[in-house]
């Protein structure tokens, strides 16, 4: 039975739909309204507010935790400065991707670290040796994501932090309304965006403090369906989906490394050993086998492979997460896309893609699996640079 998070009393009362899902054991909207639509636009022309509480959180504090991250992930954190976030993933002995998120610097010896999946165990495992305190806070802290256009006029009114001053990726220690928070300048939609850290208790003081100085904003809470287009439209790669963790993996050919993720410029290679890095320094000689991509699929080819059957184009109005098989243009499958999306913004039709490395060039041609009055048909789709939709707000001070 999932749990409620510290903001359900909120989010149930305006989840006029009852569309929900389990999101790692806890209850999470997927749209508020019967159709995601005005929670999207929201996030890319207003302001949205998504409660974002399921994702795992770790306090790493003590002497050597910026010397134990640096062991742990890709990165070198001893060089992350105070203030600052930053993305990443950990790998296995192997290299193979665990996970991915964040880690953000707190104070001088104090970070957080964000996950997709419970990871406490394995820092743990990790930790030997070092002067390390690890704690799960997870279900001490609430966690809001405020994206949009608006997200930083609306989060200045409520907060004494100089908050249009926040760089991309920092983190600043603020209160709002007289509950102590952090935020920080990140965000999976890839817009213009931040993430509010609330404890548990003050959780629904601080939602309504800033639906209440949204409304001038057009703000509207928004649920993980409209989350999950903007993410498309980022070229994010999300686990469970795009890629599996290597602790779930039944068979090695599941398993992925940074290099065939397209997190390759997360790695840090010459530096103090971390775990994986041995394998990763060979695959940077050999070059990855595989390639993450973003690809677009040819709306006129689309249109007609329908026509034949006298259909409109069918498009889903949410993104799609059942894996389709990619071709080259000789019939041969060379790869998988495993997420998609029509981008209202954009008015393309998008997919992120897993191809063998030779395949994965801008502009390169390729052939997609698309299923049209139940027959597989293949239709012209092209690689093309993510984001797809980047703004430059979303770096902008």
């Amino acid at each position: 039975m999932p749990k409620p998070t510290p903001f359900h009393a909120r989010t149930s009362a305006l989840c006029s739909s009852l569309f929900w899902k389990e999101w790692a054991g806890y209850h999470a909207v997927r749209s508020y309204d019967t159709s995601h639509e005005a929670e999207y636009q929201a996030i890319r022309h207003a302001a949205a507010l998504l409660d974002v509480t399921p994702l795992y959180k770790y306090e790493v504090r003590g002497a050597d935790a910026a010397a134990f991250l640096a062991w742990v992930t890709v990165r070198d954190i001893r060089k992350l400065k105070v203030g600052r976030v930053t993305y990443l993933c950990w790998c296995d002995d192997a290299g193979k991707v665990v996970d991915d998120g964040t880690v953000a610097r707190l104070a001088e010896n104090a970070f957080r670290v964000t996950a997709a999946e419970p990871a406490l165990a394995w820092l743990r495992t990790h930790a030997r040796g070092f002067d390390v305190e690890i704690d799960e806070s997870t279900e001490q802290l609430g966690a809001l994501a405020l994206q949009g256009p608006f997200s930083r006029d609306i989060l200045a009114d409520v907060t004494d932090a100089d908050i249009r001053a926040l760089k991309f990726f920092a983190v600043t220690r603020a209160h709002i309304h007289g509950t102590e928070t952090w935020i920080s300048r990140t965000g999976y939609t890839g817009d213009l965006g931040y993430e509010i850290w609330v404890p548990r208790e003050r959780a629904l003081q601080v939602w309504d403090v800033l639906m209440d100085a949204g409304r001038s904003y057009r703000l509207l809470p928004a649920g993980l369906d409209a989350l999950d287009v903007a993410r498309v439209e980022a070229g994010f790669l999300m686990n469970g989906v795009d890629y599996f963790s290597s602790n779930h993996c039944p068979i090695e050919s599941r398993k992925s490394t940074p290099f065939e993720l397209g997190l390759g410029w997360t790695v840090k290679l010459e530096r103090d050993p971390f775990v994986g890095q041995r394998a990763l320094q060979r695959e940077s000689q050999s070059g990855p086998r595989w390639g993450f991509v973003g690809l677009e699929i040819d709306w006129v080819e689309y249109e007609r492979l329908f026509a034949e059957f006298g259909l409109p184009p069918q498009v889903p109005g949410a993104a799609w997460r059942a894996a389709v098989p990619v071709y080259d243009l000789r019939g041969h499958q060379v790869g998988r896309a495993t997420s998609g999306a029509w981008s209202p913004i954009l008015k393309r039709n998008l997919a992120l893609a897993s191809v063998r490395s030779e395949f994965g060039s801008v502009g390169t041609r390729l052939r997609i699996e698309v299923t049209a009055e139940y027959q597989r048909r293949a239709i012209a789709a092209t690689v093309r640079a993510t984001p797809f939709y980047n703004p430059e707000r979303k770096r902008a001070t």
